[in-house]
């Protein structure tokens, strides 16, 4: 009953609030609080249901931060409710916030099969399931806490029993000595080659071992054989970096598309072979990885960064216009889910 007394209250002061910053349609009418509840999966995440006036999903994404402060909310996501006629505010209050540092422990590794845990969001743990999203493409600028991010990912993989394989063209500084103990790593562009050959190599040897099987995947090759084939990941901290042809000779650039050709192989056929690619970048430019990839990098993540990196990781400015410039560790999912990646220290190994 106090409920529905107050209620009309939060119903007025919502469509002042959303009048203030002109989220109106052309006739100048406001979005009409509908209700609120609780979202039953998130208990201190509240549904607000507007109907909507006929204004974009987008254009509500555009106002997401003056809506934010209209409402004193912090905002999880929208979407269309049923049909395009509502739109559906998933959210907490914003005094609700993410920490700016979540320290790893063991006790967070995923007990499923090969899922990968990044971090925590406001609806809690945020996870990757390589065997049904087989690559990650990572973005972010310097000092955004990418590396992190790709080595913790990489520490799990390696606990869940992974072959991992890692090009680092930085002169180890960034993959010291300990990580020579149960990783190749590659420093030089003709070992990467040979690499990412002996990597094609192998997919082609399971796809044919799968079909002598009559197995679809390396989940169920090694449940009705009883085999143990490894899952293998390839991981590049700039991918970029490794593809620029800027100023090559032929030679060189032959190296590279011969390089290029493998990635692209293993981007398209990898994921019921076990193979995996997780590529990192901070370099802004669209042209240095090639769509064959791109395009087959179904999981992207993207922490601080400028517009253009952000349209490059994730297809929109969000990473840009979402993230704080001084963040670190705070990153964008491909789905707008916002996270905290986990602190890992190799001492963690």
């Amino acid at each position: 009953m106090i409920y529905l007394l107050f209620y009309p209250f939060g119903k007025r002061m919502a469509k002042d609030q959303l009048q203030s910053i002109g989220l109106t349609n052309h006739a100048g009418m406001v979005p009409e609080l509908l209700r609120k509840k609780r979202d039953k999966a998130h208990p201190r995440v509240t549904i607000w249901e507007f109907r909507n006036q006929s204004i974009p999903l987008a254009e509500w994404e555009d106002n997401r931060a003056a809506i934010e402060a209209a409402l004193d909310i912090s905002i999880i996501k929208m979407t269309y409710g049923k049909g395009k006629s509502r739109v559906l505010v998933y959210a907490v209050p914003a005094q609700i916030d993410l920490p700016e540092i979540l320290c790893w422990k063991d006790k967070y590794l995923s007990p499923e099969s090969f899922v990968l845990v990044l971090g925590e969001s406001l609806l809690g743990p945020v996870t990757v399931n390589l065997a049904h999203i087989p690559h990650i493409l990572l973005g972010g600028s310097t000092g955004s806490g990418k590396s992190v991010l790709l080595k913790l990912l990489l520490m799990q993989a390696m606990k869940k029993g992974a072959r991992v394989y890692i090009a680092d063209f930085k002169g180890g500084v960034d993959f010291p000595p300990l990580w020579n103990r149960d990783c190749r790593i590659c420093f030089e562009e003709t070992d990467l080659l040979g690499l990412l050959t002996d990597l094609v190599a192998e997919l082609e040897r399971r796809k044919e071992i799968f079909r002598t099987a009559g197995c679809s995947s390396i989940d169920t090759y090694n449940k009705s054989t009883g085999e143990s084939l490894q899952r293998l990941i390839f991981a590049c901290d700039e991918v970029a970096e490794v593809l620029d042809k800027t100023g090559a000779d032929a030679e060189r650039k032959k190296l590279l598309a011969q390089i290029e050709n493998r990635l692209s192989t293993i981007a398209r056929q990898g994921r019921a072979f076990g193979i995996h690619l997780i590529l990192a970048t901070q370099r802004p430019d669209a042209s240095i990885i090639p769509g064959q990839i791109r395009n087959n990098m179904d999981f992207r993540v993207c922490g601080r960064a400028d517009s253009v990196l952000s349209s490059i990781i994730l297809d929109n400015t969000d990473a840009a216009d979402l993230i704080p410039k001084d963040a670190r560790g705070r990153f964008l999912l491909h789905d707008g889910t916002i996270f905290q990646a986990y602190w890992f220290e190799e001492s963690d190994l």
